[in-house]
């Protein structure tokens, strides 16, 4: 006999400097506009092949999970913050008992993403290029070609090599962090560029195609 058992959307709390945030958990068996849009997005990036139809059903679930393994997210078929940001949906947040705002609780997500990114990508580069890395990202975020999302921007499958190797995940060095904020606080090292790569280790042809901006370090930064 084959038990089916029902998750439904949850509310999951949690202390921030003693004030409560909330941050919604989709699971297995809810509904609702929020799943049609987590399925849209997930059929944008080719991980959901049937309807949009509202329902967190066993195909959501799969696909939730595939794209979470591909992205190197916790594989548990859960759409929460994590998995949600990734995708690029932006999950509301909302306060009590306190005046903390979800845009400061958003920025400090961003500041811990971005460093992972530029970690992942640039370690050992010189500091103005770190920077160029972390300005790259938010490039992509103002540019109709990219998804609208700093987490958006960062998971896009393929988008970056430190994704699928796994360095994302790689023990943090301060200056990244540091790379992190300057970029966040609108240094913009890369000129404006969109697109950066390793010409010593880069086997993308159409890389190269990319108008030259600028060198730094190893790294040539492109639009």
């Amino acid at each position: 006999m084959i038990i089916l058992i029902a998750y439904f959307a949850s509310e999951v709390y949690f202390n921030i400097s003693s004030r409560k945030a909330i941050a919604q958990v989709y699971k297995y068996g809810a509904r609702g506009e929020q799943v049609k849009q987590i399925q849209t997005k997930l059929k944008q990036w080719g991980y959901y092949k049937n309807s949009v139809d509202g329902i967190y059903g066993y195909n959501t679930y799969l696909s939730v999970k595939s794209f979470q393994k591909s992205n190197g997210i916790k594989v548990d078929g859960l759409a929460g913050t994590q998995t949600l940001e990734a995708i690029g949906i932006v999950p509301s947040k909302s306060t009590s008992g306190g005046t903390a705002s979800a845009k400061n609780v958003t920025n400090s997500n961003d500041v811990a993403l971005v460093a992972r990114l530029i970690n992942g990508e640039a370690r050992g580069e010189p500091y103005e290029g770190q920077v160029a890395v972390g300005a790259t990202i938010l490039n992509r975020t103002r540019d109709a070609r990219f998804p609208s999302t700093i987490a958006g921007v960062i998971y896009q499958p393929g988008a970056f090599t430190a994704i699928v190797d796994g360095q994302i995940n790689a023990n943090i060095e301060p200056s990244s962090t540091r790379a992190a904020r300057d970029a966040l606080n609108g240094w913009d090292p890369s000129g404006g560029a969109v697109f950066y790569f390793n010409p010593a280790t880069s086997t993308n042809k159409w890389i190269w195609s990319r108008v030259l901006i600028k060198v730094i370090g190893k790294h040539r930064f492109c639009s």
